[in-house]
Order: structure tokens, then C-alpha cells, then sequence
């Protein structure tokens, strides 16, 4: 795994509980962004692990 793989994975990681606790503190109009972002760059993680 390159670096920039494990930075992707691990930065999707972050998000997503982030975004967790958002919806558990604040509900889901404030933690969309969060969870989304994680989607985004986990979709870019697989993107990257299929070439």
C-alpha cells in the first residue's frame, strides 16, 4: 500500500466518525458533509487500488 493509499483510507476513517458523532450529538443536517467526504475518499481509495 502507497502512502497516499493509507492517507485516503485513513482520512475516509476520520470522517466517517466524525460524521458518527454529528449525527448522534447534532442529527444528520450537520454531519452530511462529513459523511460524504468519507465517501468521497474512500470511492477515490478504490478507484486507486483498481488501476
Amino acid at each position: 500500500m502507497k502512502l497516499i493509499d493509507a492517507l485516503l483510507l485513513s482520512l475516509a476513517a476520520v470522517f466517517i466518525i466524525i460524521g458518527i458523532y454529528e449525527v448522534m450529538t447534532q442529527g444528520l443536517g450537520h454531519a452530511y458533509w462529513s459523511i460524504m467526504l468519507s465517501m468521497v475518499l474512500f470511492f477515490v481509495y478504490v478507484i486507486r487500488k483498481r488501476k
